[in-house]
């Protein structure tokens, strides 16, 4: 009987184990992944691209609730295709990216949404302010790739974007939409670039 119990023991704990591992990790194609910001100046629509980041992502659409994903932003590849605004942009004012060099975004939660569309929830950390944020995305499979894509405001002021003058939002709005375009492979987690 006592070992029985040990065997019901060991199976349980086996079981718990497995139903713990991750989904197996992607690797991202960073020539084919991009992620932008869009800002409104003076109301006109300005995109500017992070031309660095890492990403670990684990998902299988079938089981979302399972995968995981974290990305941090290198702040300071920030590229507006101007040099003199790229400065202003990495400086104290705006990302402070000597201080605070990078944006993390960790999911908490993946949902289905229905018809290839689904939801991350989780932590977003720009400048040492953490916020949760909600973003919809759309997932395709295409050429022995993954595809996910998808766009999320965010309130650049709740994380101290912008300071000073730069606080006024009639020249620089408090919106800012994020925009991801992230191609990967199945495989082991990529380097970080």
């Amino acid at each position: 009987m006592r070992s029985l119990n040990l065997v019901l023991k060991l199976l349980a704990a086996a079981a718990i184990v497995l139903c713990a591992l991750p989904v197996a990790a992607q690797s991202v194609l960073y020539d084919k992944s991009r992620i932008t910001c869009v800002s409104r100046q003076m109301n006109v629509p300005v995109e500017a691209r992070f031309m660095k980041f890492s990403a670990q992502i684990a998902f299988d659409p079938a089981q979302p609730a399972k995968g995981k994903a974290r990305m941090d932003i290198d702040l300071a590849s920030f590229d507006i295709d101007n040099a003199e605004v790229n400065d202003e942009a990495i400086g104290k004012q705006w990302f402070d990216a000597r201080n605070y060099p990078t944006a993390t975004f960790v999911a908490a939660v993946i949902k289905p949404l229905g018809s290839g569309r689904f939801e991350v929830r989780g932590p977003l950390t720009i400048k040492g302010r953490t916020h949760e944020v909600s973003a919809p995305f759309t997932y395709k499979e295409e050429a022995g790739a993954a595809i996910f894509d998808g766009a999320f405001p965010i309130k650049r002021l709740q994380y101290n974007i912008g300071e000073g003058v730069w606080k006024d939002t009639d020249t620089v709005a408090d919106e800012v939409q994020i925009k991801f375009h992230i191609v990967v492979t199945a495989g082991t987690p990529a380097a970080k670039k």
